[in-house]
């Protein structure tokens, strides 16, 4: 069983209940850790592991919102791995003033002014991708999942995977 929703026993979410998901997850760590097989056969060890890893994937996906994102659209096939994805035109044009406040950064650091004001802006703009995700993701319905809504959200995840690339960068500046 390779998913993580059946795993944990619950319904494909883009917002798990964090609650069950760590109650899930303490209550499969104390099932199959491989220490609780020590004397058992071959077979037993390797799938107690292979639980135990499978377990620990599905937590750390659970616990961030962004892995989770990624994890529902794989699990519905909008989503590959390394998939070259173009984002809207006016979406990159925003990205290349921030992208080059960032340059301008780098080649000044002691621009204090320009960091700052390129940190609110990057914070404003993660702060509109959870405002204008979350009406998406509220409208899920796993029972009867849409395709567009799903390629929506696909869009919204290429956007933060940007965002998050730009914020990485202006950290290392810090």
């Amino acid at each position: 069983m390779n998913n993580y929703f059946e795993l944990y026993e619950i319904p494909v979410s883009f917002t798990p209940d964090q609650d069950n998901i760590k109650k899930k997850y303490y209550e499969l760590s104390k099932k199959y850790h491989p220490d609780r097989f020590t004397l058992a056969d071959n077979e037993a060890q390797e799938n107690a592991l292979k639980v135990s890893s499978l377990n620990n994937e599905a937590f750390n996906t659970f616990k961030n919102t962004y892995k989770t994102i990624a994890y529902v659209l794989k699990h519905y096939d909008v989503l590959e791995d390394e998939e070259k994805y173009s984002l809207p035109p006016d979406f990159l044009t925003e990205m290349m003033d921030i992208n080059e406040a960032v340059s301008d950064i780098e080649d000044d650091k002691d621009n204090s002014e320009l960091l700052s004001k390129t940190n609110n802006t990057l914070k404003q703009q993660l702060e509109s991708w959870e405002n204008d995700i979350a009406p998406l993701i509220n409208n899920f319905d796993e029972t009867k999942p849409d395709k567009e809504l799903l390629l929506k959200i696909k869009d919204y995840y290429f956007r933060k995977k940007y965002l998050l690339r730009i914020k990485n960068r202006l950290s290392e500046l810090a």
